[in-house]
């Protein structure tokens, strides 16, 4: 059995549903985790992804920012959030597939951006996020996530690593590659532990991108990416994993979201 799993930060899903029906039609993921939604839950336009045939749908929205939601074509028994830092945002989703003895937990994260200072003495955005990951690294360690069959995917708003952006040495002072970004979200990880899907078929020393920032016009050409958008998987799941995917021409699409979509297959 092949099973799929997509994330994309589609930055709302109401002015761009048809780019994500667009991309359902085209490339047809079992699971699709979207971040950024931007609207409440009762605005969540479920009839588009309904006809596209992904009638289960989980969502946690808020008017105007931040959001998340799961859409599939398989069938999940249960469906959580929670409420990292306590601030109320729809930042977390958690899925079951299939039942106790064999199924698959699957997380969707939505991490703050922090802001363009990267001091939390000043700027309380960053501050947010780094606590927001120090909680994720504290979950993992505690709660175990990773035991099991278990995917975590999303916008995790960080480029780990020295070839997950354009250029490492003018991004060390820039928020999402700043050393102590890096240091929690690796913390994070390992707290898991948790596998770094996408790059199991890249190399680390070669470049990997899913977001070009809408300041370059010629984002292209110029090619100023990082790597922002992740799949990681629990050692259970490692050898399961048979490709990834980050289709960089939805980049391209007209009015796009500024990530691109990911995908990894899973031989389960």
């Amino acid at each position: 059995m092949t099973f799929s799993i997509a994330t994309w930060n589609i930055n709302s899903v109401r002015l761009r549903i048809d780019l994500v029906v667009r991309y359902l039609a085209w490339h047809e993921p079992d699971v699709l985790c979207l971040q950024e939604t931007k609207c409440p839950d009762a605005n969540f336009p479920y009839e588009p992804f309904r006809d596209a045939g992904y009638p289960h749908i989980t969502v946690s929205g808020q008017k105007g920012y931040h959001g998340i939601a799961i859409v599939s074509r398989v069938p999940f028994m249960t469906s959580a959030r929670r409420d990292f830092c306590a601030k109320g945002d729809a930042r977390h989703l958690h899925v079951v597939f299939g039942g106790e003895a064999n199924g698959i937990e699957l997380h969707n994260f939505y991490v703050p951006a922090g802001g363009d200072e990267p001091d939390p003495e000043i700027n309380v955005k960053f501050a947010h996020k780094l606590a927001f990951v120090d909680e994720m690294a504290d979950w993992a360690m505690h709660e175990k996530p990773a035991a099991g069959r278990s995917i975590l995917v999303g916008d995790l708003n960080i480029a780990p690593l020295e070839h997950d952006v354009w250029s490492h040495k003018a991004l060390l002072s820039v928020v999402s590659h700043t050393p102590t970004e890096v240091e929690k979200l690796k913390r994070a990880q390992a707290a898991g532990p948790w596998i770094d899907a996408l790059r199991k078929f890249v190399p680390d020393d070669q470049k990997l991108y899913t977001w070009w920032s809408y300041r370059s016009p010629d984002w292209s050409n110029v090619d100023k990416g990082r790597r922002l958008d992740h799949i990681w998987v629990s050692p259970a799941l490692s050898e399961a994993v048979t490709s990834m995917r980050v289709l960089r021409d939805a980049r391209g699409w007209e009015r796009p979201s500024d990530h691109a979509p990911v995908m990894a297959k899973l031989a389960l």
